[in-house]
């Protein structure tokens, strides 16, 4: 005769939207750290892979439309995804759970976009004179949005999620201000001196645009700021880390969903233990109506490449990560910090038993099974 034990566990998410971003632009990652690093994502209840894929250092991704974008703006050919490793990648991150959200940030951030596509970077001048410098997309030539309907059609066919991340954000305004025929551009659409008008008119042609291959639409606060007319379906997602409770505040004043990341940049390395500021911010923290909170539906923890490659990403990221991911999951009043030290120091031995490089967060310690490599060869 047996006895069982019946346990009921009451378990559910706080957040839908519980993600983790990766730069691998300015360092590129191999497929089998990105597998990794969801694998860990998974065993932390992350559902959503922000893969900042390109920027202005190198653009990795293989374009079916214009594979010469990675072979003149990735670091070398070594140095790209192809088409099977991205169908890999998502079926992986779908298998554990997670969505895929690619970002293909514009105007700026885009300095490896022009390496093989002619004319679609602004053309900077010094002195009446072109100077061999270049800036943002040029939003004057219809060339551009003709350039940027193939290339999201392309992306809304290769990534199944619902959405694509489009940036909008730190627009040097500079080089289009230097530029004459911008000038005469700007006068035509009487924006005055009004840059930020520009830098609308254009992420209004892209959202049209990406809404016309029936993609929804992530975009840094930025887009909205500058006062872009956006879709209530878009999610506004806050970066800047001052005054970003009021930011959120006011983008869900404004009735647009959004998702707080300016408070978890795990890239922003100290001495000493860190996580306990992580683990304080909330992204329900402040004044607005329950309406207001509704449109809060989620955060994402963010590990910029600057600084980090194969050797570091994985210990970088974890387990601090996962400090993140419980903000997301547990109710609002699991906020004890003191209570929450040993379920990570645990957590953080566990993933190391389970392979994972996982580093040292709380001090002086010890896991009963240590990480361990082979010897180099």
């Amino acid at each position: 005769m047996f006895t069982v034990n019946g346990t009921t566990i009451v378990d559910y998410p706080r957040f839908q939207h519980r993600g983790l971003l990766l730069d691998t632009s300015r360092h590129f990652l191999d497929v089998s750290i990105i597998k990794q690093n969801l694998l860990a994502m998974s065993q932390s209840k992350f559902n959503v892979f922000h893969w900042h894929i390109v920027d202005d250092q190198s653009f990795p991704y293989t374009s079916n439309n214009f594979p010469d974008m990675a072979t003149m703006g990735a670091y070398d050919s070594k140095h790209i995804y192809t088409q099977d490793q991205i169908a890999e990648i998502i079926e992986f991150a779908r298998i554990l759970g997670i969505r895929v959200i690619p970002e293909f940030d514009s105007p700026g951030h885009s300095q490896s976009w022009g390496k093989s596509i002619k004319d679609l970077l602004t053309k900077c001048y010094s002195s009446g004179k072109p100077n061999g410098q270049y800036g943002p997309i040029d939003p004057s030539l219809e060339t551009s949005y003709g350039f940027l309907s193939k290339f999201f059609a392309e992306i809304a066919k290769v990534f199944p999620d619902h959405y694509v991340h489009l940036g909008g954000d730190e627009v040097n305004f500079d080089c289009w201000k230097s530029n004459p025929n911008i000038t005469a551009f700007m006068k035509q659409k009487d924006f005055g001196t009004d840059y930020a008008k520009l830098e609308e008119y254009y992420m209004q042609r892209l959202l049209d645009i990406v809404s016309g291959v029936k993609k929804g639409y992530m975009i840094w606060q930025e887009v909205v700021d500058n006062g872009a007319k956006i879709s209530k379906e878009a999610i506004v997602e806050i970066y800047r880390n001052q005054g970003y409770m009021f930011d959120v505040y006011l983008t869900t004043q404004k009735g647009y969903r959004t998702v707080l990341q300016a408070c978890w940049y795990l890239d922003l390395i100290k001495y000493g233990v860190q996580w306990q500021a992580f683990y304080a911010c909330d992204p329900g923290n402040f004044n607005g109506t329950a309406e207001q909170k509704k449109l809060v539906i989620g955060g994402e923890t963010c590990m910029w490449g600057e600084y980090v490659d194969n050797t570091n990403v994985l210990s970088r990221t974890w387990p601090r990560a996962s400090v993140v991911a419980e903000r997301l999951w547990s109710a609002q009043n699991v906020k004890d910090a003191n209570a929450a030290a040993p379920r990570l120091e645990e957590h953080r031995c566990r993933m190391i038993k389970r392979g994972f490089p996982a580093e040292a967060v709380n001090g002086p310690g010890y896991c009963s099974q240590e990480y361990s490599i082979h010897e180099p060869v």
